[in-house]
């Protein structure tokens, strides 16, 4: 039985990752954060079978300890602070955990194995946010980054650092270049999930709108249980590489908010929304949309999830969580 351990695991790409591998017969085991963090319990509850170790990726003690006990032969590096606007506001510990953290996940392998770099093999989650303003329309993975954010900065960091291990120390390393993908597990301080709990609750008639920011960024939105099985797909390769996961399509936050009341019947959503400036970001990253045609070609992934799709589960999910009193 192959073992696999999972930074991150207790957000929406390491839930569906966790689910992923397990469904593949893998010993999965996950890293969390302190020893009483609020979402092990949704861990536990989702993935009961995934092991679970206590960590933290500024700790290279722990780390190094978790790879002893977990012998994992891939390692899937997840973990982030991962929020734009929260990067903003939290500036230094966004670079320690985004972009030192990567580093010392490297090293922390690298010290493991000693001699044997080929015995694991890593993924890093890097992000469409490295590309920010833009140079060429769409993205692919030679494209310069011009990143706009604290959380795009350090993803850079950490996307070149996993180059720099894999070309200087022949370890099978991997970037998945991942454009935004969104679920019902999406947190619910992201745009998407703040929209889709927004009008499940004026559906309800419990609010009457949803306070946003800039409706006309646009966004390659997929969904997050496809672009996990793309990881895994990275890290079967012979070596490893960097890899744009994309639907290569773009939508507006406006577009987004249209097809979610459109969903549930509202069709003048406009008096339902309201805009306001504390929301928006510093320095906007305007269009993002990407080109996934080495994924296509090399890896043999594509999107099975359309955007109206996603919306609608999105919405749906939490039309029911909200009748439930999740």
């Amino acid at each position: 039985m192959p073992s696999a351990l999972i930074t991150g695991i207790t957000g929406q790409d390491g839930l569906y990752l966790a689910e992923t591998l397990l469904d593949k017969g893998y010993d999965v085991h996950g890293l969390i954060r302190g020893q009483n963090n609020p979402k092990l319990d949704l861990v536990r509850a989702l993935v009961p079978d995934v092991r679970i170790h206590h960590g933290d990726l500024t700790d290279l003690s722990s780390l190094i300890r978790a790879l002893r006990d977990s012998d994992p032969q891939e390692v899937y590096n997840l973990g982030a602070v991962s929020n734009v606007a929260y990067s903003w506001e939290n500036v230094a510990l966004t670079t320690d955990v985004t972009a030192k953290g990567t580093l010392t996940v490297l090293e922390a392998i690298r010290l493991h194995v000693d001699d044997d770099l080929s015995a694991i093999r890593f993924y890093q989650a890097s992000s469409s946010e490295m590309f920010g303003k833009v140079t060429e329309v769409p993205q692919h993975e030679r494209t310069l980054p011009w990143p706009r954010s604290p959380y795009g900065v350090s993803k850079v960091f950490g996307h070149y650092m996993t180059i720099n291990y894999r070309e200087s120390y022949g370890m099978h390393a991997s970037s998945g270049i991942l454009f935004n993908h969104e679920s019902p597990r999406r947190g619910p301080e992201f745009v998407t999930r703040k929209i889709s709990q927004g009008v499940a609750r004026i559906k309800l008639g419990l609010q009457d709108e949803i306070v946003l920011g800039n409706l006309d960024v646009q966004r390659d939105w997929g969904f997050a249980g496809d672009y996990v099985e793309a990881m895994w797909l990275m890290l079967q390769q012979p070596e490893g590489g960097d890899y744009v996961i994309a639907t290569g399509e773009t939508h507006s936050v406006r577009d987004f908010v249209v097809a979610a009341f459109a969903h549930v019947g509202i069709d003048d959503w406009r008096r339902h929304v309201r805009q306001d400036p504390r929301f928006m970001r510093p320095a906007e990253v305007d269009l993002v949309v990407g080109d996934a045609t080495l994924a296509r070609e090399v890896l043999g992934w594509k999107p099975t999830v359309s955007f109206r799709e996603l919306v609608e589960m999105m919405v749906d999910s939490d039309l029911e969580a909200t009748r439930q009193g999740w």
